[in-house]
């Protein structure tokens, strides 16, 4: 085989503290995390969410050094990645795109067509699938496809998720066993894995596989570490009225408090990268929290980053995935499946359950709260805490 490309996929961050505000702009703008009957509204709510938000956001990112590491993270596993495929035998070269700030998936596809490789993988840095994540970048993906027809002669594959490769989980027990052990009694800490949370309706009404591959990655995990320890999963960063999966991250710990425990550790388990939700959001907010609560001894797992192990087995992921038959997006089994995702699926008025989540709860309180505070300064987003 000769030339091979491959694309890292990623969230993204602000890379300083004016890129905040069009940052979040950016992420209320996909369709995929704020869902509207009228793609028109889209818009007017993201700028006016994102505008509303700036200032609290920036706060969080100045305690964390001003933004985001995530994009410097991502290229330094690009080029650790590169570096190990090329030891390999492979003439690689991995590009970068990010969903929601620079480099955008959009600029990676204009270096990728310019290239031209012979054979692309493309690889989300998310090891578990979800619509609002790996799904978001498909679609961008695939609408480029469909457009550009320099990028519709390479022939590339997906790889949909992979929680489940030994390499992986081998990395997170070896970061988890050296962590656990640098505490006075290892066996008595409460492991606790934190991931990111989606809406309930994502994973009921729409599919979403992520519930279901958190989980069995969760007991993946344990089992491959293979400790005595007591474990917790539970979901962070939830915003907004609707109802997200649980148990959430704040009550959990609550509850080990009020249970009496006094050391946890906790194990970012649908993050790769340190960013805003493991440098600020666990490593601040949660430890306050978790220390009001009674929790004496609070400690985190580092991401992976560029853990040797790990980078090793994004290169055994990839090995297999270029060895392997082609997967485009249309064969990416989630999608195959019973996931719904934007703007497939179609809109449904009146007493149905996804009326009621998404027309009801969000789309109209969306558009009535923007029109109501655009004018008032006041209204329901700011009641419910969504701003």
């Amino acid at each position: 085989m000769g030339r091979v490309g491959v694309l890292l996929l990623n969230l993204g961050g602000p890379d300083t503290l004016e890129d905040v505000r069009p940052f979040l702009y950016n992420l209320f703008s996909d369709p995929e995390i704020i869902r509207l009957p009228f793609r028109q509204l889209q818009g007017p709510l993201a700028w006016f969410i994102s505008s509303s938000r700036a200032r609290r956001s920036q706060e969080n990112y100045r305690e964390i050094g001003g933004g985001s590491p995530l994009r410097r993270i991502t290229e330094e596993q690009a080029r650790e990645l590169e570096a190990n495929l090329r030891a390999r035998g492979r003439d690689a070269t991995v590009y970068v795109g990010m969903r929601y700030w620079h480099p955008f998936t959009e600029e990676a596809a204009v270096r990728i067509k310019r290239d031209c490789p012979e054979r692309l993988a493309i690889l989300p840095l998310y090891p578990q699938f979800s619509i609002s994540t790996s799904g978001s970048s498909f679609r961008v993906l695939e609408r480029l496809w469909q457009e550009e027809t320099a990028l519709q002669q390479i022939d590339y594959t997906v790889v949909e998720s992979w929680y489940r490769h030994p390499g992986y989980l081998q990395a997170m027990a070896q970061s988890i066993a050296n962590e656990l052990d640098s505490f006075d009694e290892p066996d008595r800490v409460h492991l606790f894995f934190s991931a990111h949370g989606v809406p309930v309706s994502y994973v009921e009404e729409a599919g979403d596989p992520y519930q279901r591959e958190i989980e069995d990655c969760t007991r993946a995990i344990v089992e491959t570490l293979g400790r005595v320890n007591e474990h917790t999963l539970a979901y962070q960063s939830r915003v907004g009225p609707v109802e997200w999966l649980q148990p959430y991250t704040d009550d959990a710990l609550k509850e080990l408090g009020e249970r009496g425990v006094k050391e946890i550790l906790v194990v970012p388990i649908s993050f790769v990268s340190e960013h805003i939700e493991t440098l600020q959001e666990i490593d601040i907010e949660y430890r306050e929290l978790a220390e009001e609560a009674g929790i004496e001894n609070f400690q985190r797992v580092p991401a992976l980053n560029t853990n040797p192990v790990f980078i090793n087995s994004l290169a055994e992921i990839v090995e297999d995935a270029l060895n392997s038959p082609s997967r485009h997006f249309s064969e990416v089994t989630p999608l195959k499946e019973n996931t719904k995702m934007y703007p497939q699926e179609r809109w449904e008025w009146g007493l149905t359950s996804t009326a009621e989540v998404w027309n009801g709860r969000l789309a109209m309180l969306g558009f009535l709260a923007l029109v109501i505070e655009a004018i008032s300064g006041y209204g329901p987003l700011h009641f419910l805490g969504i701003l």
